[in-house]
């Protein structure tokens, strides 16, 4: 289906009514865009007969958008993003891939990190660009073309590769407290939340018998190395991914007063857009990982 030319105005008028939009003046945008107001205005004229609605409120020199212009602003600004992304990517990498990756923090430096040299000697033809994010996010307002996240594995309009469990384990510094052989003694003492994990010691709670009347008092923390920082210190109870504290556990700066470690509800996936499904550079980052995630490959010592 062919839309009306009128229903695809130029990039240059859409361009110069999204950073009416973002900069609030003509003068702004004229600089941003290395137009003279006069061409600003003359855009933003074709913009609005192409369209056939009034756009742009005029007062004396003045130049603000209507309501319904702000709206269209805020729709067409994620299209004209896209179309930048897709041009960047094209100039950038023209002759290889490039894979644009958000990653957990402590996962991605614990597990992911260790076994990238793997891939780049395998695809050194593939680019991957990596930025960290601690909560979950729409692709469609993010610049990635994957993510490797925590979770159930329900994000809408995803696929996805579950590349582990998680396990989780109560420590403490050893002079906090010793061996406990009640587990719902810890509801004594300090307890650590990670803000990624809002049921965590809520679950763990359950699975070792302990009733519990949410919410649980304690102090909240963005990332788990400053819970094991924390937990080092001695202020309080920390609930980890086992992996994150085998060391500590190993040279007893931390220990675990509860016994073992219990599996989470979540896990860590791969996940990625449909629409990216049948891009070149994450199908092979993907059954690359793949076989990374196999039960048989171990985390890191």
């Amino acid at each position: 289906m062919t839309l009306p030319r009128r229903f695809l105005p130029s990039l240059s008028s859409l361009r110069a009514l999204e950073a009416l939009d973002r900069l609030g003046s003509a003068s702004a945008v004229a600089e941003e865009l290395a137009l003279t107001q006069s061409a600003v205005s003359r855009q933003l004229q074709t913009l609005e007969k192409q369209l056939g609605a009034e756009l742009i409120l005029r007062d004396r020199k003045r130049l603000a958008l209507s309501p319904a212009a702000q709206d269209y602003a805020a729709e067409i600004r994620q299209a004209l993003d896209q179309i930048a992304r897709a041009s960047l990517r094209l100039r950038v990498a023209p002759l290889t891939g490039t894979l644009n990756l958000a990653i957990l923090p402590a996962f991605g430096m614990r597990w992911l990190m260790p076994r990238l040299p793997d891939f780049a000697r395998l695809h050194p033809e593939v680019t991957i660009n990596m930025a960290t994010r601690l909560v979950p996010f729409n692709f469609q307002d993010d610049p990635f073309d994957a993510a490797i996240h925590y979770g159930r594995g329900d994000w809408p309009g995803t696929e996805r590769l579950l590349l582990r469990h998680e396990r989780m384990i109560p420590v403490c510094a050893p002079d906090l407290t010793g061996a406990l052989a009640d587990p719902a003694r810890l509801l004594d003492l300090p307890l650590m939340h990670i803000q990624t994990r809002p049921r965590a010691w809520q679950s763990w709670f359950a699975q070792a018998g302990v009733t519990v009347t949410p919410p649980l008092p304690g102090t909240i923390h963005d990332q788990f190395a400053t819970m094991i920082q924390a937990a080092l210190h001695g202020l309080g109870v920390a609930l980890l991914p086992d992996y994150l504290v085998e060391t500590e556990l190993a040279t007893g700066r931390l220990i675990a007063p509860c016994g073992g470690a219990v599996e989470a509800e979540g896990a860590y996936y791969l996940v990625w857009p449909k629409s990216r499904a049948r891009d070149p550079s994450l199908g092979k980052f993907r059954a690359w990982l793949a076989e990374m995630a196999e039960p048989e490959d171990p985390l890191p010592r």
